[in-house]
């Protein structure tokens, strides 16, 4: 009786995660029947965990910022979706790495080249690097803009699956981008 109650119980957890995931999958693949494709804050959040820490040198190497812990939500009532980084921020000579974060809002914007969706003219919320600014002639925030700048040129914040730009249906491409009621939605046009 034991073990067929462990079997169950055991059946049902697999069959609640089965569930969940294919919801996931199912967001976006009913979008293909209309002409939108959506995208939730945890699907991108899954995206960015696997994408980070990254490392950025600028000058050569003389200064370095390590991005690390994205932390991405959509703000109820904005068209920007949220980004919260941790950094750490070194310089050559330097015996210390100075730890902190920054904060970032965006709208979305599609590359084709990378079939993902990245940064579309990020704006600086915060930035709370503690003695960095000795560190830096041009200080943090400098800092901050040139690695933003590069990671929204190179770096997609989701990367759109192959097989679901293979359904899109004949004639239909991947055309604006808005965060709308707390989701990404990609227009197919």
């Amino acid at each position: 009786m034991r073990t067929r109650r462990r079997f169950l119980i055991a059946a049902l957890a697999a069959g609640t995660a089965f569930a969940l995931a294919g919801c996931e999958t199912l967001n976006t693949v009913t979008g293909l029947l209309g002409n939108q494709l959506n995208f939730t804050q945890p699907q991108l959040q899954r995206y960015l965990n696997h994408s980070f820490p990254r490392e950025f040198d600028k000058l050569g190497g003389l200064v370095s910022a390590t991005l690390t812990n994205p932390r991405l939500s959509i703000p109820s009532g904005d068209n920007r979706l949220r980004l919260d980084f941790d950094i750490g921020v070194s310089a050559l000579g330097a015996r210390d790495v100075s730890r902190g974060h920054f904060a970032l809002a965006s709208r979305l914007r599609y590359n084709p080249a990378t079939q993902g969706l990245h940064l579309d003219n990020p704006e600086i919320l915060a930035v709370d690097v503690p003695g960095a600014g000795s560190l830096l002639s041009g200080g943090t925030r400098e800092l901050v803009n040139t690695v933003l700048v590069e990671y929204a040129r190179n770096e997609p914040v989701y990367r759109i699956d192959s097989d679901v730009l293979n359904r899109l249906p004949s004639g239909k491409r991947i055309g604006a981008t808005d965060i709308e009621d707390g989701r990404v939605v990609v227009r197919l046009q």
